[in-house]
């Protein structure tokens, strides 16, 4: 019998850039030891210095091309990214419930490294009530958090208040990044909701402008190893290395004229 590869499906706007989004994805997916696919929300105009546009993709193209990989390949973990509208948001979810997938990580988007809004207001309310009960998984910065929580997060114990009143009712684990702070050590949470446990992961502030695409890259990470089976403090712990390292070895390049991408591929590009 022939070998399958473990899948993973993302779900989310492109990059033109390469840095993020559908692209970044796939990179974490290949690089994580998954078989990526993908299903296109919007086409991005963008680089590493901002967003000049947004193309949507119709809704009920998106759900099309979730069910044509979800019929033929499958999914052993799916990662949700940009999504613009309250249409879209309602269309992926009612396309993904019949496939009854558990390992469902979502990447709020609602603002790019650059500071570009990425997600209509009316969207918000959507995401919260519509979609991300139905995850696994929410992977929130710091001023996604505060969108979502409706509070004010400056330091490193407004973190502690915050994470579980993210997790819907403690049915939604969270990984909160703390990246947006100052201190030199950020230590972000992770609520295994599933354990009702906070665990902290603490690492020293990396002084780079490649940023691009790190909450993709990250979601992306815990995603793939997800779909590995690992279990889920496992699987975060390990995407935290992932990305710590990708934003160590990328931290080495110029690429653009603003925020250049992390290093996806720094264990086979020697």
């Amino acid at each position: 019998m022939k070998k399958k590869y473990i899948t993973a499906l993302s779900i989310a706007g492109s990059d033109p850039s390469g840095g993020a989004g559908i692209q970044a994805d796939l990179k974490t997916f290949s690089a994580c030891g998954c078989y990526g696919t993908t299903a296109i929300t919007a086409v991005v105009d963008e680089n590493t210095v901002g967003v000049t546009g947004v193309h949507p993709v119709p809704e009920a193209f998106v759900a099309s091309q979730i069910r044509s990989v979800l019929d033929d390949i499958g999914a052993d973990a799916v990662k949700i990214g940009m999504l613009h509208s309250s249409e879209l948001i309602i269309a992926v979810r009612d396309a993904l419930l019949p496939y009854d997938i558990a390992n469902i990580v979502l990447d709020p988007v609602m603002v790019a490294t650059s500071g570009d809004k990425l997600l209509q207001d009316e969207a918000i309310n959507t995401l919260m009530t519509e979609l991300i009960p139905y995850v696994r998984v929410i992977t929130p910065n710091i001023p996604e958090a505060e969108i979502l929580s409706g509070r004010t997060i400056q330091r490193q114990e407004d973190l502690q208040a915050v994470v579980k009143e993210l997790s819907f009712g403690r049915s939604v684990s969270v990984y909160l990044k703390a990246g947006h702070l100052d201190e030199e050590v950020l230590t972000d949470l992770f609520y295994n909701a599933e354990t009702d446990e906070v665990t902290t992961l603490p690492s020293k502030r990396i002084h780079t402008r490649n940023t691009h695409g790190t909450g993709c890259t990250l979601s992306s990470a815990i995603a793939a190893f997800l779909a590995h089976g690992l279990l889920l403090d496992e699987a975060v712990r390990n995407a935290k290395t992932y990305i710590n390292n990708a934003i160590l070895k990328g931290a080495e390049y110029e690429t653009g004229k603003g925020h250049g991408p992390v290093h996806h591929f720094f264990d086979f590009w020697k």
